[in-house]
């Protein structure tokens, strides 16, 4: 059981990329979904969240009014449009599923590999 990401890439500060995360299998079905980040030399926090209704969204106050987090359920999968992108952006993004309430506070059940964002200034 995999979470496959996707979608990294580098861009120039203004710009903006979309991040895409699909659940290998119907495990995850139930599941709250997310993003992460890490940024060199910091710890790992949250980015956005995503209930599996869809029907409830939670951002990080950086990233407020500049990503958008939304989900498939038909694919299982969730992605992160993120627009406006800034330098301090740059880290390599991770999606999880698990509980929602979990997943905004930090934790996660389950993971996928990270893809790598570079905003250059």
């Amino acid at each position: 059981v995999q979470l496959q990401a996707s979608g990294g890439g580098s861009v120039q500060a203004g710009g903006f990329l979309r991040l895409s995360c699909v659940a290998s299998a119907r495990t995850f079905s139930g599941y709250g979904m997310g993003w992460f980040r890490q940024a060199p030399g910091k710890e790992r926090e949250f980015v956005a969240a995503i209930s599996w209704s869809g029907g409830s969204t939670y951002y990080a106050d950086s990233v407020k009014g500049r990503f958008t987090i939304s989900k498939d359920n038909a694919k299982i999968s969730v992605s992160l449009q993120m627009n406006n992108l800034k330098p301090e952006d740059t880290a390599v993004y991770y999606c999880a599923a698990g509980g929602t309430r979990a997943i905004v506070a930090g934790t996660s059940d389950y993971w996928g590999q990270g893809t790598l964002v570079t905003v250059s200034s």
